[in-house]
């Protein structure tokens, strides 16, 4: 039987088989003997001990398509990004930390704007503008008006997505009205952690429906530039593809160098100058945090 973990609590792991249900598993002691921990987002095939009570055991990890460390988790199609429109304001660095850090990973991202009863149609279009060249999808939601609610399913299905954002910006709001029936879900594998006394809080993948799933992350108030090489953060802005191996000098690092294909683009309105600056600060940061 093949299923996805879904949660992962003191060396039990709750998987999530379509159509029969969530099974209280443990992995096996070859896993351990193997280095090999199985993530929150695993698929995995299952051998049923008790179908009444739903306990088993993980037998196989099948092939991630990926893994992220923080939030500690594989398999993951892509992750939305929400911030409000308004109140709070948008921190554009970290949502441009968030970004660069799922670009690293090699995860697609999509930007969700929350809240937007809030703003006119112009303050709309600053932040279509902002992220010009992108690529990003960027969707506007309101749970007050139910504007691009449709939008919001529509990105979702059929896919594993990670969700996340800082607090305040509605996001349990939103999973709320896409999911009515996840109290139901989460209750069920409440009620086997409530009977296995592990009471400690985990991140937990949300089953939607069919093969739709959401990890909802806990909210994040600061991010780092994930450790890399500083030559490599050219890769993490997608707008700077078509520029890249056109600059007169090779290792171009796209801030003082003259000739440099980046800097050309961005005098010619292909991207935003706002995002060009975020590249500057992120390059400065992982620049002097190399020297320690």
């Amino acid at each position: 039987m093949q299923g996805k973990i879904v949660k992962g609590i003191a060396g039990f792991y709750y998987v999530h088989v379509v159509g029969a249900g969530v099974y209280e598993c443990k992995a096996k002691g070859i896993f351990r003997k193997d280095k090999i921990k199985p993530l929150v987002g695993d698929l995995v095939t299952i051998s049923v001990i008790d179908e009444e009570e739903k306990t088993g055991n993980v037998d196989a990890i099948l092939p991630r398509k990926n893994a992220l460390i923080r939030p500690a988790v594989a398999n993951i199609d892509q992750a939305l990004v929400i911030f409000a429109a308004k109140n709070p304001d948008v921190n554009y660095h970290l949502l441009n930390t968030f970004l660069v850090r799922m670009e690293y990973a090699g995860v697609p991202s999509i930007i969700c704007f929350n809240k937007t009863d809030l703003i006119s149609q112009d303050e709309k279009q600053l932040y279509i503008n902002y992220f010009k060249g992108t690529g990003y999808q960027v969707i506007f939601t309101s749970t007050k008006t139910g504007e691009g609610m449709e939008t919001f399913k529509e990105v979702l299905y059929g896919k594993t997505t990670t969700v996340a954002g800082p607090s305040g910006v509605g996001k349990s709001s939103l999973i709320n009205l896409i999911a009515p029936d996840v109290q139901m879900e989460t209750g069920e594998i409440s009620e086997k952690i409530k009977r296995g006394r592990h009471t400690t809080r985990h991140s937990q993948l949300i089953h939607i429906e069919g093969d739709t799933y959401i990890f909802d992350t806990p909210g994040f108030s600061n991010l780092a530039v994930p450790e890399m090489e500083k030559e490599e953060l050219e890769n993490c802005f997608p707008e700077f593809s078509s520029c890249l191996g056109r600059c007169r000098f090779t290792g171009c690092a796209h801030v003082s160098e003259p000739d440099c294909a980046v800097k050309d683009a961005l005098l010619e309105g292909a991207f935003s100058k706002e995002r060009y600056e975020e590249y500057k600060m992120m390059y400065e940061e992982i620049k002097s945090r190399k020297k320690y």
